[in-house]
């Protein structure tokens, strides 16, 4: 499904993504490959959410396929888009984005394709999505800010979902 789904953000990322700036986009690319890789690094004894996949053999290969073809399609289609003024849009825009991404991972839900786990559940799931895509916004106009705001949002998350430090690889 995961292989799917990179293919899908491929085909979508050809017709919709900004290609042709993608430099303008690449700080904030890897600002979103990062903050998988660190949420990847500090649960992987004690995960939020899991995939669970057939096709592709372990955690690491999916989450490479996210990293590297799913998020940067996701930038490249998400940022240029992104309304200038008009905050009610602003809104609209990143629930459209949350409602998008919250539904891909509801379908996968019901096919025992992603699994919840250590008090994670699709509510976490649609806060974290809101928090993402803002973020995303944020850190390509303010890297700097997005960055300390981050910071923040990973103590909390850790604290409050009481990750054990000594369950860190």
């Amino acid at each position: 499904m995961n292989v799917i789904i990179g293919g899908i953000a491929l085909i979508l990322g050809w017709k919709w993504g900004d290609w042709r700036n993608w430099e303008k986009y690449y700080p904030t690319i890897l600002f979103m490959i990062v903050g998988n890789f660190l949420y990847n690094i500090l649960t992987y004894n004690y995960p939020m959410w899991l995939y669970e996949e057939k096709f592709l053999p372990n955690h690491t290969l999916i989450e490479m396929v996210h990293s590297f073809v799913v998020f940067p399609v996701v930038v490249l289609i998400f940022l240029p888009r992104f309304p200038e003024k008009n905050v009610p849009r602003k809104i609209g825009y990143v629930l459209r984005w949350v409602i998008i991404f919250v539904s891909v991972e509801w379908l996968m839900t019901k096919f025992n394709l992603f699994t919840y786990h250590n008090g994670w559940n699709i509510g976490w799931s649609i806060l974290f999505n809101l928090v993402m895509f803002t973020m995303l916004r944020i850190h390509y106009k303010k890297p700097l800010l997005a960055w300390v705001i981050s910071v923040f949002v990973v103590i909390f998350l850790m604290v409050f979902f009481d990750v054990p430090i000594d369950k860190m690889k």
